[in-house]
């Protein structure tokens, strides 16, 4: 009875476990996403899906949970809440959300190693490893969607040059040429557009361009942005020609991210060897010296007999 009572619970948590990734994890098939958004137009209602149900209800019992945890130090929030921003995360329930995750993870794990009893094997240790990671857990996905975002922002900024400077070069204005830009790539690079939009709505709700661009570097926090806006802010400060330095400046991007993809291939041949050295090569072994390691075996028991 007490271990169908254990099973029961683990697969109970297992599920709930499953249900949050399953809800704030992205969409199967990209693919297809992007197909529905190139045939439905962007002004249509669109429909909210189970998965964006199930994300918003784990959001808001995230949130309630969080509101009773202290708020820290005024400098950590605000670390965090840049973080939120960075990831994509701009809702006010967002902070919320990663505090009660903080609170709620490490009573999962609690609660799964009071339940296993893989506690007796080393106490301290296991209890250490449940509390204080899971309270680092939160942080450290966070982390990782804030890499993966700024990945995505990096890899998109190099299009979006190039059609900037055809944009500065047909005669239009800047912000002109980011609207268009964040029209036009609204499919390919939604993450992009949808900072170039924050960008353009600041600027019409009366900020300088040169404050929006550098809210835009900071709330971005990729390098290659940063060197755009420093770019676009001397160039607007010394009068020069935006259509000329933007090429040059187009030209790097594409360099660069011509460098990357070279210094990823030749990265690849040493991630291969992990597999090869532990999964593959010991297989190999097993099928080419099995035959041969059981023939002088069996000689040898033959020569003892």
């Amino acid at each position: 009875m007490l271990w169908l009572a254990v099973g029961l619970t683990f697969f109970a948590i297992l599920l709930v476990a499953g249900a949050l990734v399953y809800a704030f994890s992205p969409g199967a098939f990209p693919i297809a996403d992007r197909l529905s958004r190139l045939w439905q137009p962007a002004a249509a209602q669109r429909k909210v899906t189970f998965r964006e149900k199930q994300a918003h209800a784990a959001a808001k019992v995230l949130s309630d949970v969080g509101k009773m945890m202290p708020g820290g130090t005024a400098k950590n929030a605000g670390s965090a809440k840049l973080m939120l921003i960075r990831a994509g995360y701009r809702r006010p329930e967002a902070l919320m959300a990663l505090r009660g995750a903080k609170i709620l993870v490490p009573a999962i794990l609690a609660a799964v190693v009071l339940i296993t009893g893989i506690a007796s094997y080393n106490p301290l240790f296991v209890w250490a490893l449940a509390l204080v990671g899971g309270y680092l857990l939160p942080d450290m996905w966070l982390a990782r969607k804030v890499k993966k975002r700024q990945n995505t922002l990096r890899k998109a900024l190099p299009d979006a040059l190039d059609l900037l400077v055809v944009c500065i070069e047909a005669g239009l204005g800047l912000d002109q040429a980011f609207m268009r830009v964040s029209q036009e790539l609204r499919i390919t690079h939604p993450e992009l557009c949808g900072e170039l939009d924050l960008v353009n709505a600041q600027i019409r709700v009366g900020r300088t361009r040169i404050e929006a661009m550098r809210e835009l570097a900071s709330r971005t926090g990729v390098d290659d942005i940063k060197a755009l806006v420093a770019m676009l802010i001397q160039t607007d400060r010394f009068g020069t020609s935006v259509s000329q330095s933007l090429r040059v400046h187009a030209d790097d991007m594409r360099m660069k991210r011509r460098q990357r993809a070279e210094e990823a291939a030749a990265k690849t041949p040493v991630k291969m060897v992990p597999p090869l050295v532990f999964f593959i090569f010991p297989a190999l072994f097993v099928v080419i010296l099995g035959p041969a390691v059981i023939t002088i075996y069996r000689q040898f028991i033959g020569m003892h007999h």
